[in-house]
This record gives structure tokens, sequence and C-alpha cells, in this order.
């Protein structure tokens, strides 16, 4: 019997371990440009072997890491190491929270320079953001205020198409084209350790590129419209929305065709309907897959 225990408590022990360093996906803010005080700014986190990949940067960014790191536990979501992002695309929803991914970060003693990957323009906006803030800058270095001289500084790596950004071992990231309205340049990217893939779609119309590089992921982390709520908006919006962003009815076309274990509804526009009416639109359409509608804060 002590033996069996013993069999079991190693079990566990060995489950757990294999748990805790899976790469995982938190949804740091779900929100919009609308001010919801319930939804931060658009942001999640690929956590993978203790080292955290932000994509997107929207408001209050610095903060959701700091309560999804209380909350699960994750330290490579403290402050000093935030040291990867990814940028889906320049608008401002997803790029305001950047001064504060940089600065906070570097003032709470990030060691490094931020490195950024994003679409052409990338390079430019961080190049004027540290010229915006070169008093800061200046006061922290020379000031009583005791500051490294490498945090502040930025590592961009802008890129065009399909491309492998990155690569550590069996761990990967790639970046995909989606279709964005006018943005000439926009991406979503795929996160892979040869044991889970994630994809995550920022903002996006439905597009092949998305679709080949979904089909039979892990997750599916995918930006979303009420096809009901469309129905009450002006026909401007309506034109707008249906060139830059994916209605329930369309996303459940690419569940079918993409069959993710687990399909993540994200960067929400609800009007007037709920997280359950954005799941039963799912359903309507002909999704029977495993679908949930994030808030921020969640984890898979």
């Amino acid at each position: 019997m002590k033996k069996l225990a013993r069999c079991l408590a190693l079990c566990t022990l060995i489950a757990a371990g294999a748990q805790a360093s899976q790469m995982k996906v938190v949804i740091l803010g779900t929100g919009t440009p609308n001010p919801d005080p319930e939804r931060s700014g658009p942001a999640l986190a690929v956590i993978k072997d203790n080292q955290s990949y932000l994509i997107d940067a929207g408001p209050g960014v610095v903060r959701r890491a700091e309560s999804a790191r209380q909350k699960h536990n994750i330290p490579a979501l403290a402050a000093s190491q935030l040291q990867t992002a990814f940028l889906t695309h320049l608008h401002t929803d997803h790029t305001v929270g950047l001064p504060d991914l940089l600065f906070t970060s570097w003032t709470l003693e990030r060691p490094v320079p931020l490195a950024v990957y994003g679409p052409e323009g990338t390079k430019k906006m961080m190049t004027h953001l540290q010229k915006a803030y070169q008093q800061d800058i200046h006061i922290r270095l020379n000031g009583l205020e005791p500051a490294n001289e490498q945090g502040y500084k930025v590592d961009v790596t802008e890129f065009e198409g399909a491309k492998p950004l990155l690569k550590k071992g069996d761990f990967k990231v790639t970046a995909i084209p989606v279709l964005h309205g006018s943005w000439q340049h926009s991406f979503g990217y795929k996160f892979e350790d040869g044991k889970r893939s994630i994809v995550i779609s920022g903002d996006a119309r439905p597009s092949p590129e998305l679709i080949k590089a979904a089909k039979g992921v892990d997750v599916l982390v995918h930006e979303v419209y009420s096809t009901e709520g469309f129905k009450t908006r002006p026909p401007v919006w309506q034109k707008y929305h249906s060139s830059f962003h994916t209605s329930t009815k369309e996303l459940a076309e690419i569940a079918k065709k993409t069959q993710p274990k687990l399909l993540v509804l994200y960067h929400q526009l609800y009007w007037g309907t709920t997280d359950a009416d954005l799941i039963k639109e799912i359903r309507k359409y002909g999704y029977k897959g495993k679908v949930v509608s994030a808030a921020d804060l969640d984890m898979y």
C-alpha cells in the first residue's frame, strides 16, 4: 500500500509538472474602443517555459498582466518579465497601451530592451514614443531614480506576409496575414510547441490564410460580433463591421472548416446581446464543437 501511495504521489507530481509547463493563452483584455470597465483593452499572453509573449497592447495591459500573474500564479507576467510583444495591426485600441508596456516595465526593472514584432509602421511608432517620453527617460537615467540603461530601448522587427518570426527548440511563432478592412498589413499569430497549437486571429474578417493556419489547432481565439446585434446598426456601421470583422455566422463557418479543440470568442461586439447569446448564435449556425466566450483574465 505504501508503494502504491508513493507511486500515486509521484504520478500526481508528474502530472502537475506537465500541466504547469503546458503552453497556455491568458486573456488579458477582451475589450473594444468602448470604455467598458469590466473589459480592458485587447491583449493576450501566451505563456511557454516561464516566458510571456504578448499579443497586442490595449489600454491597461500591464495592470491586467499583474492581475493575471496574481490570479494564476504566473511569474512570467510580472512587469519586469514583459519582454516580447507581437502586434496584430496598428489600430489605437490595440496599441495605445504600448507606452505603458515600454516604460512601466522598465520602471519596474525590465533589464532588456522590449522586443516588438509588428507590421510596417511599428518602428516609427516606437521611435516616436521614445521621443515623446524623452524627458522621462532623461530623468530616470540621469536623476536620482535608479534605472537600468537597457529597459527603455526597443528592438523592433517589421515583416510582411506569412512568416516564421521566432523559434526556440520546438516552440515557434508564425505570422498569419489576415483581412482587416482598409489595413494593408494586419496579422494573426500561430503559436506551436510540438504538443499544443494556438491561433489568435487579431482583428479580422474571414480569409483563406487564417482558415488554413487554424485547421485542427488546440485553441482558436477569434474576434467576433453578434449577427443579431448587427441588424440594429446603422448602414454606415454595417458596411464597416462587415469589412473589418467577423460575425457569429461567419465564425461558425470558420470553426466548422477548422474544427479547433476549443473555440474562444474574443474582442466581442455585443450590441445588446450577451456572452450566452453569442454562443447561441454560433450554435444556431451549425457549429457543435466546444466554444466559450472569454472574459478578462481567463486562461486556456
